[in-house]
């Protein structure tokens, strides 16, 4: 059994125990149960959060109104597409044109986007965002989030997309500039962020760009999580950039997450700690990667 088998089936559930979950396909990989479910027991929340494979997301809101579920993370593909199904938005996640969290007040059903918090409270940890110029690898609703999250922290986004409809459909609203992927040997920026699947489990040891796009004192970030180093940041690093994993900004927007559905303060640290258990590694003092002994 799995870490993360035995994190749920360590949950015990009553009748007044409030439902949470993650929508999205795939979702086997998510952290978000093991994270969430370590934060409501640490803070005696009667909640449990339960990952749910879901290919058509107008059924799976109905669901959520249904069952009375009090919280719903949404994730790849269907972050744009779920906007619809709502009742209400907050008005950065309609200025962002995506959400990745539902909040179920009395069945009246809330979208908002912690993504772009997560994204630039991340980044800030390592730079000043304002002045800098910032490649954005993809267009969905990940992309949408983090590229508004920069342009109004004073960065200059560039949108690279292998399509060059979504690119620039993107760059457009943001009134940014477009690159199409097959030129992203062009790209010359001070920050590169992937937004993109590319990297994640089971494909792991892909690139979304060539490696050659790297160069010394760039600052690359990658959403992805799993795995923790990506062959994105290996590269990078060997490049001689710096890098930020994916692990910093899931976490701070997993804390915001909880904190609208629970009205408590997240407990960063715990639940930081509780996807790294699950990813099976520690880190440095320099907060990088460390395979256990």
């Amino acid at each position: 059994m799995d870490k993360l088998s035995e994190n749920i089936d360590d949950i015990c559930a009553d009748k007044a125990t409030e439902l949470f979950g993650v929508f999205g396909d795939p979702v086997a990989h998510s952290l978000s149960p093991a994270m969430h479910n370590r934060a409501f027991a640490f803070t005696g929340y009667n909640g449990v959060y339960l990952p749910f494979r879901i290919r058509q997301i107008a059924p799976a809101v109905s669901a959520v109104r249904t069952l009375g579920m009090k919280g719903i993370s949404v994730t790849i593909p269907h972050k744009v597409a779920v906007m619809e199904f709502l009742d209400k938005l907050d008005p950065l996640a309609r200025r962002i044109g995506a959400v990745n969290t539902i909040v179920n007040a009395d069945g009246s059903l809330t979208g908002y986007n912690t993504d772009c918090f997560g994204a630039v409270s991340a980044l800030s940890q390592h730079t000043d965002i304002e002045g800098r110029e910032v490649a954005i690898l993809g267009a969905g609703g990940a992309a949408r989030a983090i590229a508004w999250g920069i342009v109004e922290a004073g960065g200059k986004v560039t949108i690279v997309n292998r399509s060059a409809e979504g690119g620039r459909q993107l760059a457009g609203d943001l009134s940014a500039a477009f690159l199409p992927l097959e030129k992203a040997d062009r790209i010359g920026d001070d920050i590169i962020i992937n937004t993109t699947p590319v990297g994640m489990h089971p494909h792991t040891g892909v690139l979304p760009v060539p490696a050659r796009v790297f160069r010394r004192g760039m600052l690359v970030m990658d959403i992805v999580y799993t795995p923790l180093e990506t062959e994105f940041l290996k590269q990078a690093r060997a490049a001689g950039c710096k890098t930020v994993d994916g692990l910093t900004m899931f976490v701070l927007q997993g804390a915001r997450q909880f904190e609208l559905w629970t009205g408590l303060k997240a407990p960063v640290e715990v639940m930081r700690e509780a996807v790294v258990e699950q990813l099976g590694v520690v880190l440095d003092a320099n907060q990088n990667p460390k395979k256990d002994e």
